[in-house]
């Protein structure tokens, strides 16, 4: 691939801008590729050509652009390989988990959308009037580093097959693997203009994007305060708006669970990754009486838990993404330290990164109370906070103590725990080990977000009302 272009309107364009982005390998520490850093007028011309291509695009029907989607699937399966080895370059994923989540599971994804594209219903009949929905028009898409392709294709799969247009900025840290998916796009056939790619900073493309006339929606995954910004620059020409933002979510496990178990879902949610997960379960609440046997849990489960070099597939804890990520991190847990938690394991790293680049060790607080900052605020790497609870109503007022609501755990006896998981202030909550559905709806309570993602709910999200009062002769 040719990372030094942008795609716009069909065709891998150079940029208007002589400036640049240096992409950095997190395990290195080495600038490994380049790709431009678009500016307002990249911006114009990726917005003219997918408002141009609209109105033709919108007109197709649902089995056309699933044609073309199975096309792009399969072309974009054939790039497996070098999927996984980009992530694991560009992100530090390790590369045994890069290619389970950021790889696999991100085609599963995309076939549960084409699989559930001809449920979403455009039309429905009221008592008196009819309900049509049409596509919204320009969406501009904007993702975060952490999952390059599983960002992404939350937004654009689904806005594509509602007959949407598509303008992507993805993150300045891990653009690569973008560039194979709009070439998938490119090979499967879309019309000129339904898919458009920039790259470039986010005070730059970001905001021509949010401020453009003809942009119609923006979606948007990110931090809660630059997802209020976005959406406040956005309401200015009254767009659509649908916000991923982020998370400090709870686990709990109550009595009679299988403490081993609940431990290690919690691990894998926010070590693996380096934590650097939107739905990490980042706090975990345990019954006071057992605190001395979840001690002795943790740290054994821990062990298994290896830092080292992402490429190595025994490895399963790779780097944080760069080294402001690994000093934002560092800085918490100094701070987890300050305020008076006991770090159960882990360490405080040295201020310089060391052979395996800007990775940090798992690290546990305990004797953490919910007001300190370490269990309030998203830290974003592979620390977790443990809380303790005397009773049942003392663990729900914990677990809802917080600005956010995206996703939530708890472990126990099954109808108990549904019972408590329905008390829970969180758009998504795990019950014990289930896993994760494709269908459901994906998105946040309060700080958390705008809106949903995934299945047809997240397909409705691209789409808009229109009622026709048809009852006359």
């Amino acid at each position: 691939m040719n990372y030094e272009q942008l795609y716009i309107n069909g065709q891998w364009v150079p940029s208007h801008s002589d400036h640049w982005i240096d992409v950095e390998n997190p395990y290195t520490m080495k600038n490994f590729a380049r790709v431009p850093s678009g500016n307002a007028e990249d911006v114009n011309d990726a917005v003219a050509a997918a408002h141009a291509a609209f109105p033709a695009w919108s007109k197709t029907t649902l089995d056309y652009r699933i044609e073309l989607m199975e096309t792009f699937l399969s072309i974009f399966k054939s790039m497996a390989v070098d999927i996984v080895n980009l992530e694991t370059q560009e992100l530090g994923a390790p590369i045994s988990f890069g290619r389970t989540a950021h790889c696999d599971y991100q085609f599963t994804r995309i076939r549960s959308y084409i699989d559930l594209a001809p449920q979403v219903p455009m039309v429905e009949t009221m008592p008196l009037s009819t309900t049509y929905r049409a596509p919204v028009g320009v969406i501009a898409c904007i993702t975060p580093w952490n999952y390059p392709i599983g960002q992404v294709v939350q937004k654009v799969i689904p806005a594509l097959l509602m007959g949407n247009t598509v303008v992507l900025k993805p993150s300045q840290q891990t653009p690569l693997t973008v560039y194979l998916m709009a070439q998938a796009f490119h090979d499967a056939g879309f019309p000129a203009g339904t898919f458009n790619m920039i790259t470039g900073r986010g005070g730059q493309v970001g905001n021509a994007l949010t401020e453009h006339p003809l942009v119609n929606m923006i979606s948007f995954t990110g931090s809660t305060s630059a997802g209020i910004q976005v959406a406040q620059s956005g309401l200015n020409t009254v767009k659509y708006i649908s916000l991923e933002l982020g998370g400090k979510s709870p686990c709990v496990v109550l009595k009679g669970a299988d403490y081993e178990k609940a431990v290690r879902g919690c691990f894998n949610t926010i070590f693996l990754n380096s934590g650097q997960t939107c739905t990490a379960l980042s706090r975990l609440l345990i019954p006071a009486e057992d605190k001395a046997e979840f001690e002795i849990i943790m740290k054994r489960l821990v062990s298994e838990y290896k830092v080292g070099n992402p490429m190595d597939p025994s490895i399963n804890v790779g780097p944080m993404v760069s080294k402001a990520q690994f000093d934002t991190v560092r800085d918490y847990i100094k701070l987890g330290v300050d305020s008076g938690a006991h770090m159960l394991v882990g360490e405080y790293p040295v201020a310089e990164p060391g052979d395996n680049g800007y990775a940090i060790q798992p690290t546990i607080f305990t004797n953490v109370t919910n007001d300190m900052t370490i269990a309030r605020e998203e830290i974003f790497g592979p620390v977790l906070t443990v809380i303790t609870y005397e009773s049942l109503e003392e663990a729900l007022q914990i677990a809802n103590d917080t600005p956010f609501g995206l996703n939530a755990a708890v472990w126990g006896p099954k109808e108990q725990a549904i019972e408590v998981a329905l008390q829970i202030e969180s758009g998504n909550i795990y019950i014990n080990d289930s896993p994760r559905d494709t269908a459901a709806p994906f998105g946040g309570w309060k700080e958390s977000g705008i809106g949903r993602e995934g299945g047809v709910y997240g397909m409705l999200e691209f789409t808009q009302q229109r009622a026709l009062f048809d009852t006359c002769e």
